[in-house]
């Protein structure tokens, strides 16, 4: 039986190493430092949970009508409507109250109980997976 997988999307040293910790828990982690790299890597692996940062869209460099720096992949995880893996993000405590405009947004569901205040520690992590 293959073993459960988590996408870790590393784009800050904020993120915690959790791969101790996901090896624990009989998960495969694969780790990106980016998000067009875990879109890639969606094409062949469908994870079972999903730890990535929110940063959110100050300036003008994202798009239209783009939120943050999840964006294109809820917009993407929305086109498989029977896969709903488990999304944890991790978001500043300057960004949190932003976190919330991604709520309609999406077709994509995400729980809000999974939305962590930065500094994350790993017992966090562990109650959510």
């Amino acid at each position: 039986m293959p073993k459960p997988i988590v996408f870790s999307i590393i784009e800050s040293a904020l993120h915690p190493k959790l791969s101790g910790l996901y090896d624990e828990l009989g998960y495969e982690e694969l780790q990106f430092n980016s998000i067009r790299k875990t879109l890639a890597a969606l094409k062949k692996n469908k994870p079972d949970v999903i730890v990535a940062e929110f940063f959110y869209a100050f300036g003008t460099n994202y798009a239209s009508n783009h939120i943050c720096n999840l964006d294109t992949l809820l917009i993407t995880l929305q086109k498989y409507p029977d896969y709903q893996p488990k999304l944890i993000i991790m978001v500043s405590k300057r960004e949190y109250e932003f976190v919330s405009k991604l709520e309609g947004h999406y077709d994509f569901q995400y729980n809000a109980d999974y939305v962590l205040a930065q500094p994350v520690s790993e017992a966090q992590i562990r109650a959510l997976i």
